[in-house]
């Protein structure tokens, strides 16, 4: 992924409205929701939503399909998983790790950071 793409899906992301959005696509699963279940269930006004819709759309992090009379809008989860394997690309300091399970093991968010002491040097 391009950092001008990750750029554009983090500004969409960006935006309380837009994340609920995209929160809500990736419950919804590969099947997706109309567009009216989505303002239903967010409560947020048709036109607003569009707008909110298209923004996704445009940064590749939903896709929309035309089923009958109803746009159908889903989460693209290929899109998801280039950007979280960009954002994670170094996070066991550069190692492949396959899997954020090896950068974070279970439990090491249990574990407090060990504190270091600070010692006072008299200077002469």
């Amino acid at each position: 992924m391009k950092s001008q793409q990750v750029v554009n899906a983090l500004a969409a992301l960006a935006q309380e409205t837009r994340l609920s959005i995209f929160r809500r696509l990736v419950q919804a699963g590969v099947p997706g929701l109309s567009a009216g279940d989505i303002a239903k269930t967010l409560g947020v006004p048709n036109a607003t939503l569009s707008f909110h819709l298209k923004e996704l759309t445009n940064a590749g992090l939903i896709t929309a399909r035309q089923e009958s009379r109803f746009v159908f809008y889903a989460a693209d989860f290929a899109a998801m998983n280039r950007l979280l394997a960009f954002l994670t690309e170094n996070c066991c300091a550069g190692e492949p790790c396959g899997s954020l399970r090896v950068c974070c093991p279970p439990g090491a968010e249990a574990k407090k950071p060990k504190r270091l002491s600070i010692r006072k040097v008299k200077t002469a």
